[in-house]
């Protein structure tokens, strides 16, 4: 973890900024390598960012380490910074995706194993069924992976989180009538992608 960023983070609260930047101005400034601006930007939406990542990950530490990360990440690497506009936004997908690829590969694979492997035990074709299972999981991933990026989130958001489409909208910045037609783009692509499999694995399960 780069020095100054660390610093920054942890020397955010001591600073009183005041001043008020436009998103394009906060964008040109920190690619400058201004540290109290990135001081002002940790300020501002640490605390909103922490609470985002704990509804994904459920744990308090791990949250505040995720953030740290994306904040880190973002200082190492600014003179790259690339954003749609809106600096609130670049966080909230930056945090949203480390979160998504933590459980992707420390929670996500473990929770499908386990809750099939319960109902496997219960049957005795446990063998096909998880064979099934895996490529169902691989399926859903591969689905959703080729989602457009904003429906992916809202999706995700909506259906993993059980977010409102008010607190989606307020997270995101985006009015609910976009969040609507997102969200019924996502189900729409969803539905033909898996339509196939899900109608092969229905025929395997009713002929057994």
């Amino acid at each position: 973890m780069n020095l100054t960023a660390k610093a920054a983070i942890f020397n955010a609260d001591f600073h009183q900024l005041t001043v008020e930047y436009s998103d394009s101005t906060v964008i040109t400034l920190l690619k400058q390598g201004s540290e109290k601006v990135f001081e002002k930007v940790f300020k501002d939406h640490f605390k909103s960012l922490h609470s985002y990542a704990y509804t994904f990950l459920k744990d308090d530490e791990l949250a505040e380490e995720v953030v740290q990360n994306v904040f880190c990440r973002i200082w190492e690497k600014r003179e790259q910074l690339k954003t749609d506009g809106s600096i609130k936004a670049y966080l909230y997908r930056a945090v949203h995706n480390e979160c998504l690829n933590y459980l992707k590969h420390q929670k996500v694979k473990a929770s499908f194993q386990v809750y099939y492997a319960r109902e496997m035990e219960q049957s005795e074709d446990n063998l096909s069924k998880k064979v099934i299972a895996n490529e169902l999981e691989k399926q859903i991933h591969k689905a959703m992976s080729e989602l457009p990026q904003q429906c992916r989130i809202i999706f995700q958001m909506s259906r993993f989180e059980q977010l409102k489409y008010q607190q989606i909208a307020d997270q995101m910045g985006l009015s609910i009538r976009t969040i609507e037609n997102q969200m019924g783009k996502a189900l729409k692509l969803m539905r033909i992608k898996l339509a196939e499999f899900l109608t092969l694995l229905f025929f395997i399960f009713i002929s057994r």
